[in-house]
């Protein structure tokens, strides 16, 4: 492949609903610009891009692959991006290093929840879109509706360069507003015959070619002033207005294709190649720091890391776009992160699992290469002269937690291994230990992620593991003041241990100032605070610490000691073994013994005096409690709020927002175990929610007698 200057390279990604055609468009497109010389089928589990063995056993994409072909002295480079949203993860990533997003709608079924998803995902990247109307052989297609539909959810920006004569399983002809052709296709697609428009076509033609001058001209105020004087553009005037339009996302073209018959694919091409923009006019990736850059053959040469993944027999394969200047095949780079320098031995323009070696990729390219030491998706590479580092690509927070464990205990050093490893793939995965729940955690996008991760452990690492419901972080408080002593006593020969505490404990709010005077039944309690600490506690909430101690009864050496036993305590509460928070300790009085006393025996008093106030002051379990935003269709706003309204959710407002409805509450994290998967089927995969730690609230009676239970159980099997 020849080396290509930055002004003739696209680069474009291929989003929309899974089964809308992506996979096979990409493979006609590269039949057609001579990349590859036979089209594969996805039912037959021979096509470029769905190459690895989970996207065959699937029947679906579930990694962004990228492809490059050749076209009218262009360099096209395909990003062939999953289509359920469980996987936006290579959504977002391609997003980053492409210059235009086409959305494949699937002309038979309209706007689907992946429409929506690829729309929301574009706007979040500000990158130009087009649409591309397919699969307009099926027997419902209808090119009205879906154009309707589009117009309803991206605005008047929807612009029709084509639209079908024919649509259903006769469909071979496509009117072609901008050059007012129409294109005749054969049984078997490929090039067409190219003719003018039939008269009963020419009304409706020329209509739409008006409206298309109009959103041309309207881009550039120089075009407006020839459009005013001549009534309409040039072929050349109209694509340069296209262009400015389409890179100030203004202008949204649409476009018609049958992909697996091949019509259309080879006019989308040329549109691609004329009218999509350079890498040179993307101006959206900044360098950190307010650097700014120019994506230019002619500067110091950098890359960024969007992508790795690991392949049978080849190791890790590292996927980047070259920001500036050129990459040559031996060049040293140093990573920006970590300082170390990296050798690119070879590099190669991909093909989907195929890799094509190149001597050389400039500015705007994309490309890949193999066996790196240390570099991994999101960082940037570069001279020590050039001296920059690129924003990272920022991925949607995780909608769904599950806890995991090997069935086999030996397995669990391996499943830390392949979790690490699959991350490293897929960065919308989120692995941590909680030594809090004593659990592995994984978060990820949905139900169907989880289970490509259980597919993995299944079928290539050959580890049976466990996925299940993780624990809730409660906390623990108390809500009145309680007192307590405790003896530790123990003598086994020699010197024994001793160590008396007495003590009183109350809940703590901001600001409280320690008191003076207690009162339990008939009994007063006045103490004399002679020193207080605060501990702000890692897990939120204080414990304030007061000694109150007079005349020596405990010797000042044996206060740290039954802080520490009170500490331990804290961090496995008395009611469940969760963290405990908000209270404030006096301790005011206890006993030693002149041999037997020392820190153990202090740190085992305090600890146990502790424990049992606790269970006399009224304690109570505090359960995390979230701020959630939903958004769903109008038409399933009441079962999405009788449902919420079933997990324990209290509705805090409602609202329109990105044309959905809004649903602001506030519900417990117990209640939201898989909620994404529910939502999916009450909206039919269009619901969207966030979810944002708010507090802490005490849970309900019935709730809290249920966690008491269940700990009781738990404890009896231990």
């Amino acid at each position: 492949m020849k080396v290509y200057k930055t002004d003739q390279i696209r680069n474009i990604t291929l989003t929309g609903n899974a089964g809308s055609g992506k996979t096979t468009l990409a493979e006609a497109l590269l039949f057609e610009g001579g990349t590859i010389n036979r089209r594969g089928e996805v039912t037959a589990k021979n096509t470029v891009s769905d190459y690895t063995q989970i996207e065959q056993d699937y029947g679906n994409s579930v990694y962004s692959a990228l492809m490059c072909t050749e076209s009218n002295g262009k360099k096209i480079n395909i990003i062939d991006a999953p289509g359920m949203d469980d996987l936006c993860g290579g959504v977002v990533s391609s997003l980053y290093v492409t210059d235009m997003n086409f959305i494949v709608v699937n002309a038979s079924n309209g706007v689907e929840a992946g429409t929506e998803s690829a729309s929301r995902h574009a706007d979040n990247a500000h990158i130009p879109v087009g649409l591309i109307f397919n699969q307009l052989d099926h027997d419902n297609s209808n090119f009205e509706s879906t154009l309707e539909q589009c117009k309803n959810l991206f605005g008047n920006k929807v612009t029709v360069i084509q639209y079908p004569v024919d649509a259903g399983p006769g469909f071979s002809s496509i009117v072609d507003v901008l050059k007012m052709k129409l294109y005749k296709y054969g049984k078997d697609g490929g090039k067409p015959e190219v003719t003018d428009i039939p008269a009963s076509e020419m009304d409706k033609a020329t209509e739409l070619h008006n409206e298309l001058v109009e959103m041309a001209a309207e881009n550039e105020e120089s075009l407006m002033e020839l459009y005013f004087e001549q009534g309409s553009l040039s072929e050349e005037d109209m694509r340069k207005g296209i262009r400015l339009g389409i890179l100030s996302r203004s202008l949204y073209p649409v476009v018609c294709t049958c992909a697996k018959k091949n019509i259309g694919v080879g006019r989308l091409l040329e549109f691609i190649g004329n009218n999509a923009p350079s890498p040179a006019e993307n101006i959206r990736i900044k360098a950190v720091e307010g650097k700014s850059y120019k994506m230019s053959e002619t500067e110091k040469p950098s890359l960024f890391v969007f992508k790795t993944a690991v392949e049978p027999h080849v190791g890790e394969i590292t996927y980047f776009k070259v920001m500036t200047g050129k990459i040559i095949e031996g060049l040293d780079l140093i990573n920006s992160t970590t300082a170390n320098k990296e050798r690119l031995s070879q590099i190669f323009a991909p093909v989907g699992k195929n890799r094509e070696k190149v001597e050389e990729l400039v500015a705007g390219d994309l490309g890949c290469t193999v066996k790196l030491k240390d570099t991994k998706y999101n960082q940037t590479l570069g001279t020590k002269e050039a001296d920059i580092k690129y924003e990272p690509i920022i991925f949607p927070g995780p909608r769904i937690s599950v806890a995991m464990k090997a069935k086999n205990e030996s397995d669990d050093e391996k499943v830390g291994e392949v979790l690490n490893k699959i991350r490293f793939e897929d960065p919308t995965f989120l692995i941590e230990y909680s030594k809090e729940l004593k659990q592995l955690i994984v978060q990820g996008q949905g139900e169907y992620h989880l289970n490509i991760l259980k597919w993995y452990f299944d079928n290539i690492h050959k580890i049976d593991v466990e996925i299940y419901q993780p624990k809730i972080p409660y906390r623990e408080t108390i809500t009145k003041p309680a007192q307590a002593d405790y003896r530790h006593k123990k003598q086994s020969g020699g010197a024994g241990q001793f160590g008396e505490v007495h003590l009183i404990i109350e809940p703590y709010e901001e600001g409280a100032t320690p008191k003076s005077m207690f009162k339990f039944g008939d009994k007063e309690q006045k103490i004399s605070v002679r020193d207080t600490q605060e501990h702000n506690l890692p897990w939120g909430g204080k414990l304030i610490y007061n000694n109150c101690i007079v005349g020596g009864s405990i010797d000042a050496r044996f206060m740290p000691a039954i802080l520490k036993g009170i500490m331990e305590k804290m961090e496995e509460g008395p009611l469940t073994g969760s963290y405990a928070r908000d209270i404030m300790v006096y301790v005011y009085d206890g006993k030693m013994h002149p041999v037997d006393s020392n820190e153990i025996s202090f740190r085992l008093a305090g600890r146990n005096a502790f424990s049992k106030a606790f269970k006399n002051a009224g304690p109570k379990i505090l359960e995390p409690i979230y701020n959630l935003n939903v958004w769903v269709p109008s038409d399933r706003m009441g079962d999405t709020m009788s449902d919420l309204q079933g997990r324990r959710a209290m509705i805090m407002g409602m609202g329109s927002e990105k044309n959905l409805e809004k649903i602001t509450a506030k519900v417990p994290l117990k209640e939201m175990y898989k909620y994404t998967t529910s939502l999916s089927s009450i909206t039919g995969g269009r619901g969207l929610f966030s979810m944002e730690f708010s507090e802490y609230e005490k849970v309900p009676s019935d709730v809290q007698e249920e966690l008491l239970k269940a700990y009781a159980e738990e404890a009896d099997e231990e």
